[in-house]
């Protein structure tokens, strides 16, 4: 443990792609496997005032904390390499900052000052950046700058990080650049022109990378390195190789390999210990070793780009190595799976998961899937909106109500088994408005939750608007789907099952968000767990 926080920041140059936030969450799973108490935050350049309200086309999934906030992906990522949960302090927008600046500027807080980029706005985002690290829980902060060096909208960014270096003094913060050398196929050779640039035109804003990390597909030779080290003047130990792996939990590994953690303690003025890497090898051991496959697919609408269901993915390996079985996670678009196409498309799998989402777009083929696993006996895991599609698939096809339908798809249904929550008729707003964050949730005895969770009271994660409606709630239990999850104060239903089918949970909050290396979900590992089942019956 530290007497005062350390800081590092990761800056990102050439492109905003690089994987910053695996390298972040890499290098604090050493520090952490070293006794540091590590976390990580990210710092978005965009103006949105969190990712809540961005298509997951333009931005991947929106991650959610244990408090409510709407997040960028890398959080997940954070929480998956820690296991230590994150927060609204983890993950700061351009937004925020001059939402927040604006704000104390009407409440006349700047005493008629006129209120600027420097120092009004780099005041707040240096106040953001230091707000863990003064919480007295962390020994180290790393700070992932979010776009790429150069860009106007990270200008901020970089000089409050040019301002807190000297501030907070030598061995106290330190900087580490990703960058990319590319490999010219015609020539046959590696260039280390783009990071010679790239250092130079972070060094144009004031700041010295301590450490560049360096993007590749091939072998970094130490000629190569030496070059680097002389024209971007950092110590040759200080050139790290990041080389394209496998899986990104390979990552942390090959950081260590490469000396990484060494040297950023070294810089930090801390004392450098052998990381334990047991548990974490464990898991790789059994990931990259699986005794059997299974074929999930997974139905939405965002299926082009895996970002989209992140969270989901990883939540699956996590699984699979628990079970020793790889999971082939086959997309489905649910827009087009139609009554004529849906037994082509879904009959070979081994299990299916009904994806969460938003709009109309792609819901009647989400039902029709439900249908298609519920009549034909294949495992099923629906989140959110997944659960949703389940209830109205049993109300239109089991108790006979054709007109069954959720608020969401059509406002006037005359039968909406899902509805618009109380709190929820009034809202404008569409930012940062809906049931957020974890709540509770009583699971009733005997059922498959309760064997999964072996809990009667959980938390998990929730981000909708829409909810099972408790007016229909006797109808469809009499017609044989069980509400087996109930949150205590609003009577909420958080869990259905249907008894008898060989697996049949739709639950409506988000179990994927919390699913970590070290903590595998337990409903994913049931899940994969009955698919395996399934497939071996076949």
């Amino acid at each position: 443990m530290t007497t005062n926080p350390k800081y590092i920041f990761v800056t990102g140059g050439v492109s905003s792609s690089l994987g910053k936030g695996i390298i972040a969450a890499s290098l604090a799973k050493l520090l952490q496997a070293q006794g540091y108490r590590t976390t990580i935050q990210k710092l978005d350049p965009y103006i949105n005032i969190d990712p809540g309200t961005l298509n997951p086309y333009e931005h991947g999934e929106c991650y959610v904390t244990d408090d409510g906030a709407e997040t960028d992906l890398d959080l997940g990522h954070y929480e998956r390499f820690l296991n230590v949960p994150t927060s609204q302090a983890n993950n700061v927008t351009t937004g925020r900052i001059y939402q927040s600046v604006i704000d104390k500027e009407r409440r006349g807080e700047f005493l008629g000052k006129t209120v600027q980029v420097i120092p009004h706005i780099t005041d707040e985002i240096k106040h953001r950046i230091q707000i863990l690290g003064n919480s007295g829980d962390y020994d180290i902060v790393i700070t992932e700058i979010g776009g790429t060096v150069g860009d106007i909208e990270s200008l901020p960014y970089i000089e409050a990080v040019r301002q807190l270096q000297w501030e907070l003094g030598d061995n106290n913060a330190l900087v580490i650049h990703l960058t990319l050398i590319p490999y010219l196929s015609a020539a046959g050779e590696l260039k280390t022109k783009p990071t010679q640039h790239s250092v130079k035109t972070l060094m144009e804003s004031g700041v010295h990378a301590d450490i560049l990390v360096c993007r590749t597909e091939h072998e970094l030779s130490n000629s190569i390195k030496a070059k680097l080290a002389r024209f971007c003047n950092v110590k040759q130990e200080a050139v790290i190789q990041s080389i394209d792996a496998s899986t990104i939990y390979d990552v942390p590994n090959l950081m260590l390999d490469e000396g990484l953690d060494k040297v950023v303690l070294d810089k930090l003025n801390l004392k450098s210990d052998e990381p334990d890497l047991n548990q974490w090898n464990e898991f790789l051991k059994r990931h990259k070793n699986p005794k059997s496959e299974v074929i999930i697919g997974l139905i939405g609408k965002y299926v082009e780009l895996q970002d989209s269901y992140k969270s989901i993915l990883e939540a699956f390996i996590h699984a699979g190595a628990e079970n020793e079985v790889k999971v082939k996670v086959e997309p489905i678009h649910s827009e087009y799976l139609t009554p004529e196409n849906i037994e082509f498309k879904l009959q070979h799998l081994d299990g299916v998961l009904v994806a969460p989402g938003f709009g109309e777009r792609g819901l009647e083929g989400k039902i029709e899937a439900v249908h298609y696993v519920r009549k034909n006996n294949i495992p099923f895991l629906g989140i959110c909106l997944g659960m949703q599609m389940a209830v109205i698939e049993y109300a239109r096809n089991v108790l006979g109500i054709k007109n069954a339908n959720s608020i969401e798809m059509d406002e006037n249904a005359e039968n909406p088994v899902i509805s618009l929550m109380e709190s929820q008729k009034n809202v404008v707003n569409k930012g940062g408005t809906m049931r957020l964050g974890a709540w509770d949730c009583d699971i009733v005895e005997g059922s498959i939750a309760h064997s999964v969770y072996n809990e009667k009271h959980i938390k998990e994660r929730h981000r909708h608007r829409f909810e099972f409606n408790n007016d229909y709630k006797d109808q469809i239990e009499s017609a044989g789907m069980k509400a087996t999850g109930y949150n205590p104060e609003t009577g909420l239903v958080e869990i259905v099952e249907i008894p008898g089918h060989n697996w049949f949970v739709g639950v409506q909050y988000h179990p994927e968000y919390k699913s970590t290396v070290a903590n595998p979900h337990p409903l994913f590992v049931a899940f994969v767990n009955a698919s395996l089942q399934f497939k071996n019956k076949k």
